[in-house]
């Protein structure tokens, strides 16, 4: 597993009155730092996908060459990126010809995810997109679009639209930034090869989940 496995069981480490006691210190007073990170991280969080800005489009063919290097041809045989709208995106797990689309739900942050996951852990992050562990379904969930589904729930989980986070969750997550400046991105890591492992468990179809 990449990252430090231990940070995800950490977030939920706390327990009855004690909880709430710290719950409310840490709301009402963070450290310089902790501040100054946490609104980093919020402003990220307020960048949408613009496929129209040269940074954001750059971004977007370094996730394609970073999934995709030449080197690895025999897993895929046309790895050289056409467009940025273009059918080959559908190998990645997008739902359409331009990923622009698909970012709208979270915005420029999971691109940004996706890309910290495949140039930072990039064994794990081919093993997982081109489905070479255990014993996969027929019917695969979408990489691409999983990821995004990941991000969007870390940034539920851990209140990072609000104010100041009150959950166990969001309140032990600051305490991890503290120490981590890229504790999210690693984060989302983890996240996502725990959800792999999930699905892998339940024998999960993405057809019957898209069928409920």
């Amino acid at each position: 597993m990449v990252g430090n496995k231990t940070w995800f069981g950490g977030l939920f480490n706390s327990s009855g009155k004690r909880r709430q006691v710290s719950a409310e210190k840490l709301v009402l007073d963070l450290t310089p730092l902790q501040e100054q990170r946490l609104q980093k991280l919020k402003e990220r969080l307020n960048v949408p996908y613009d496929e129209t800005r040269p940074e954001h489009q750059e971004s977007l063919r370094a996730l394609w060459n970073a999934s995709f290097p030449h080197y690895r041809k025999p897993y895929l045989p046309d790895t050289e990126l056409n467009s940025l709208v273009s059918a080959q995106w559908k190998d990645m797990g997008w739902q359409g010809v331009n990923p622009a689309t698909d970012f709208r739900g979270c915005g420029f942050i999971s691109l940004e995810n996706l890309l910290f996951f495949a140039t930072t852990y990039p064994a794990p992050f081919k093993r997982l997109m081109l489905k070479q562990q255990g014993m996969r379904a027929v019917w695969e969930y979408p990489f691409a679009v999983a990821g995004i589904n990941i991000s969007y729930m870390l940034i539920q989980m851990l209140e990072l639209n609000s104010a100041r986070p009150k959950s166990l969750p969001g309140i032990n997550f600051i305490k991890v930034l503290t120490d981590h400046e890229d504790a999210f991105d690693v984060l989302y890591c983890i996240s996502f090869e725990m959800m792999d492992a999930q699905w892998l468990a339940m024998r999960a179809s993405y057809r019957i989940c898209s069928s409920k």
